[in-house]
Parts: C-alpha cells; structure tokens; sequence
C-alpha cells in the first residue's frame, strides 16, 4: 500500500478495492504506514473529508470517514484521500 500511495492519491474505498480487504483493514494499515513514515523524509498526506451538504471539513481525526457531519447532520460526507509525498 505505501508504494500504492507514492504513485498516486487514494480512499480508504480505493484502497480497500485494489487490495482486496475491508475498508477498516485498509485504515489500519494506512495508521501503520503514517506510523512507519516518522523520522523519515516522506510524510502521509491527508485531504480532509468534507460535507457535501454544508462543505464542513474540520474534522478531527482525519484519517478516519465519519458517518456524518457534526455541524449539519448530513450524511454525505466524503472519504478522506491519502498520499505519500
């Protein structure tokens, strides 16, 4: 997955697809790899998620997609993206 995430940005959905696992399994493995990057020169990037109802994207833990917005309510919140750089 991390050599995945130097070629090119991707979701947890993605992620999960390409490598055929769940979707928690690919956002254990994403923690991992933010982990192993420390010290390192190479750092995980992450687009927030982001309400398509009210566009809030203040969410706190960004590695995660929450199951809805806490300003609105909403349900259609987007899927984090991540890469390496």
């Amino acid at each position: 997955m991390t050599d995945r995430l130097r070629e090119e940005p991707l979701t947890p959905a993605g992620l999960a697809r390409e490598f055929d696992v769940q979707t928690g399994t690919a956002l254990g493995h994403v923690e991992h790899i933010a982990r192993s990057l420390e010290g390192t020169d190479e750092q995980l990037l992450v687009a927030p998620p982001e309400c398509r109802e009210c566009g809030f994207d203040g969410f706190e833990d960004l590695l995660n997609r929450p199951s809805r917005c806490p300003e609105c309510k909403h349900e259609g919140v987007t899927q984090p993206v991540y890469r390496i750089d």
